[in-house]
């Protein structure tokens, strides 16, 4: 009987020695599991002016083009048109010889020569500007009525803004407003007028802009025009990526550190925004307090974090 109780007190002493082992394996990762740290960085509450702005397409355009047109059926013996080139009004750009002139030559003329007959029209320039568009050159022929040039006023060259219907009180009383060109460039675009049309599609109406801008700009250029919702002086903020929200975005938040590993979901209430920053009505947060701007997506409330630098941040 000796010899089975030593077994089972063997096999008594192995069993203590693994369930220990298993113990001391559960404590281990339990200690790491709570020392998980998620690497964020942090910023600082801003106090500064504040502008709310859309932004809205522009296009630039003539208002007043004058279309040359043939005023017989003929061909065009002369055409006095370059592109790009200034005419005057009165200016004849083109003559045109009917086709019944040109039928029956002088023949007329030989048989009675105080008839004096031709058959040949001067085309005059309606309108003072430049050629933008030349569509007959001489030796064509052409229909009573056909284009054969466009005349475009370079005195009547504005930007058109697509301005949505609702957005009208925006620019109620305004005089001017700022534009800024594919290339950067900056210009103060003057309040004209409005077109009495209205797009049926997408319920916008054309603000006319005329610009002073030094130099030519080509027609069917886009530019952006700020147009200004709300402006505060002195007010605090956060970048946009601090601020967190939910899918039905009614609720929105930061996770402000609460001591050195620590950051804690905390509610907001947000005012006006800008392109890159959100105004922070409430709670009022000082300049000591750190606010995470990256790492903060999916943070439970009082999560382990660790603070990095952002280069390092940004490394991870």
């Amino acid at each position: 009987m000796q010899p089975i109780k030593q077994n089972h007190f063997i096999i008594l002493c192995c069993t203590l020695i693994v369930l220990s082992c298993n113990a001391r394996t559960d404590i281990k990762g339990e200690e790491a599991t709570a020392t998980t740290q998620t690497p964020v960085t942090v910023i600082s509450i801003s106090r500064e002016p504040m502008v709310s702005y859309t932004e809205l397409n522009a296009v630039s355009n003539f208002l007043q083009k004058w279309p040359v047109k043939a005023n017989a059926t003929g061909y065009l013996q002369v055409a006095r048109v370059k592109l790009n080139e200034h005419v005057n009004i009165g200016e004849v750009l083109y003559t045109v010889k009917t086709k019944e002139a040109q039928s029956i030559g002088n023949s007329i003329n030989v048989l009675d020569s105080s008839f004096k007959f031709t058959g040949v029209n001067s085309i005059r320039a309606n309108g003072s500007g430049f050629i933008s568009q030349i569509n007959h050159q001489a030796g064509d022929y052409v229909q009573d009525g056909d284009q054969l040039a466009l005349i475009t006023d370079t005195k009547s060259f504005v930007f058109l803004l697509e301005l949505p219907y609702e957005l009208r009180a925006y620019i109620v009383n305004k005089k001017s407003l700022e534009m800024i060109l594919p290339d950067g460039e900056h210009l103060t675009g003057m309040i004209s007028g409005v077109m009495p049309t209205m797009d049926p599609g997408s319920q916008t109406e054309s603000i006319i802009l005329k610009v002073n801008a030094g130099h030519a700009i080509p027609e069917n250029l886009i530019a952006k025009v700020r147009l200004i919702k709300a402006a505060k002086e002195n007010t605090f903020s956060l970048p946009k990526a601090a601020v967190l929200t939910d899918e039905t975005q009614t609720g929105f938040w930061v996770m402000k550190m609460l001591d050195s590993t620590t950051a804690v979901k905390t509610m907001i209430k947000k005012g006006i925004e800008s392109m890159d920053k959100v105004e922070i009505l409430s709670p009022v947060f000082s300049e000591n307090d750190r606010i995470l701007i990256s790492g903060n997506y999916g943070l439970s409330d009082t999560a382990r974090v660790k603070v990095m630098p952002a280069q390092e941040a940004a490394k991870e």
